[in-house]
């Protein structure tokens, strides 16, 4: 589908398609135009997102069609790694145009150094501006890069995009491993940009908030939606309302015109025996006879053509408004044996200090069916501390003790065995359920079938999450705390919210790090826990008036 534009910048494809050397297609004859302002693109996991962004930004070949982009594009990929070795405007792109300015300050007036500088005189006026915007004005140009958390990484490449001044900036889920305090600054730069097309591929649904229109990548075509993503999500709800009441509409379609179908053979069976009946009565010679009979059975042939024509045109349009209801499968699922009593306590934390990270001597009680929002910033040790009560790490001083069986889900999802499949994982850690037992609870889990047979190294992103969540969940010991870390980092929204759907049957006790505050405020987090060098109580509005700039740093 097309957008139409009236600006002079835009970035479009014709025809597109990609397949990866093994011949998996990604794309086929996708065609599209954006125009000015920024476009948020969603769409499930392996609908090919980060491809598209990928051959927009030249990074790879289409295998058929073409892509078109006028003016200077800059492209922000998922996964950035910077050389600790490098120089912070090194990392930026200026080094040789500061280069340039030392020497002509110096009085060297040779030709190249000002071909180098061109026309940004001001260019680390710019770039201390630009650091500055991000949550970055401490970092000294002349610094090395060193070891920056990942947060700082992203922000730091997208102060080197900015600067570059491009017509076209192409920003793969830009906020993955941002903390709170990054994300802010992030959509802050969102929200001031003016200067040409921007196309965000995200599942966070607060950016999304900040775009001009929502661009959905769904069955190989892309649908347009003005507005934001609470625009996006009204006009998705009335669009199924309205492809429920057309399917209602067509099923029962179909059911008349199989009940008229079958009235009409009842009425030309009863039409023919009686004519054969009267017939034998009057003694209606032969030939005559076989005329009429031949007749009556074309007559009825056309009308039972008709009927049948009517109910294959009624069976079609009832596909057809099947195939616009939106199959984003939920998990449903009754997890009883997880319920904790509401003044059992599940963990105490005692004089804690962690090792590699600022927390000193914290105390911590979890009782009954908490949910605990863990936030802070990157770098504050929320995944250390959750380690360090799975027991996986130890810590510096104090005591972490659980009181219920526990399970933890790291980010990096290695708990499960990669070569297995996902109902072997599951058995594994349910050693005395059934073979039918673990196969209907992954059913609920949207493993039905064969799909459970798949080895946990062949699935996406988003289904490895599910499995693992789900051979957890599954467990025996059914857990009564489960600590999640993380858990939104590269799900798609459809995925998102089948990991809510599964979390509002979980009915003990939760311990989530995360970023996303839309998801966290999803689930019914009840208690909030700021991680720096203490454990500071706090609550959602106070969290989210980080994001808005309030008490900022």
């Amino acid at each position: 589908m097309t957008e139409s534009t009236t600006s002079g910048v835009t970035v479009s494809c014709s025809d597109l398609s990609f397949q990866w050397s093994d011949g998996t297609p990604v794309l086929d004859g996708l065609s599209l135009t954006v125009g000015r302002g920024r476009t948020g693109l969603i769409g499930a996991n392996g609908t090919g997102k980060s491809t598209l962004l990928r051959l927009l930004a030249g990074r790879l070949r289409p295998s058929r069609g073409s892509v078109t982009v006028t003016g200077a594009i800059a492209y922000l990929p998922q996964d950035i790694t910077l050389d600790t070795e490098l120089r912070v405007d090194q990392a930026l792109g200026i080094a040789e145009r500061r280069a340039a300015l030392r020497a002509i300050e110096s009085g060297d007036v040779a030709e190249q150094h000002f071909e180098t500088v061109g026309d940004d005189w001001d260019v680390e006026e710019r770039a201390q501006a630009t650091l500055g915007s991000l949550g970055l004005g401490g970092l000294d140009l002349d610094r090395t890069v060193g070891r920056m958390s990942g947060g700082e990484t992203v922000l730091l490449r997208l102060a080197a995009l900015l600067l570059q001044r491009p017509d076209v900036l192409l920003l793969d889920e830009p906020t993955n491993n941002l903390d709170l305090f990054a994300r802010r600054r992030l959509y802050d730069a969102v929200d001031s940009w003016r200067s040409g097309v921007m196309i965000i591929v995200s599942h966070d649904r607060d950016l999304l908030e900040r775009v001009d229109r929502i661009a959905e990548l769904r069955a190989g075509t892309v649908n347009w939606y003005g507005g934001g993503w609470s625009a996006y999500e009204e006009a998705v709800a009335t669009q199924q309302e309205a492809a429920e009441r057309m399917l209602r509409a067509a099923e029962a379609d179909v059911r008349r015109q199989r009940r008229e179908l079958e009235e009409t053979q009842t009425k030309l069976a009863r039409r023919q025996r009686h004519s054969k009946k009267m017939d034998v009565q009057r003694r209606v010679p032969r030939i005559v006879a076989g005329a009429r009979k031949r007749s009556a059975q074309e007559s009825a042939g056309k009308l039972r053509g008709l009927h049948e024509e009517r109910l294959t045109e009624a069976r079609e349009r009832r596909e057809e408004a099947a195939d616009a209801i939106r199959d984003d499968a939920e998990i449903k699922v009754s997890l009883p044996h997880t319920e904790v009593p509401a003044g059992r306590t599940v963990l105490t934390v005692r004089g804690l200090s962690l090792p590699h990270a600022r927390l000193r001597d914290a105390d911590l009680d979890v009782r009954g069916p908490e949910r605990i929002a863990l936030v802070g910033r990157n770098g504050a040790g929320k995944t250390t501390l959750l380690r360090t009560i799975a027991g996986e790490l130890a810590p510096v001083a104090g005591s972490a003790e659980t009181f219920v069986p526990t399970r933890f889900l790291p980010q990096r999802l290695n708990v499960l065995d990669e070569g297995s499949s996902i109902a072997h994982n599951v058995a594994r850690m349910a050693p005395d359920a059934t073979d039918n037992h673990v196969r209907a609870q992954l059913a609920r889990f949207l493993f039905r079938g064969a799909r459970a047979e798949q080895p946990v190294g062949t699935l996406s992103g988003g289904e490895r999450f599910r499995a693992t969540l789900a051979a957890l969940l599954l467990a025996t010991p059914a857990p009564q705390l489960l600590m999640l870390d993380e858990p939104t980092n590269n799900l798609d929204l459809a995925s998102m919210r089948q990991l809510t759907g599964a979390l509002e049957s979980y009915e003990g006790a939760l311990l989530i790090a995360g970023h996303d505050l839309a998801f966290l405020e999803s689930v019914g987090v009840s208690r909030w826990l700021f991680l720096g060098e203490e454990l500071q109580e706090t609550d959602a509005e106070q969290v989210r008036g980080l994001l808005q700039g309030v008490d900022a740093d």
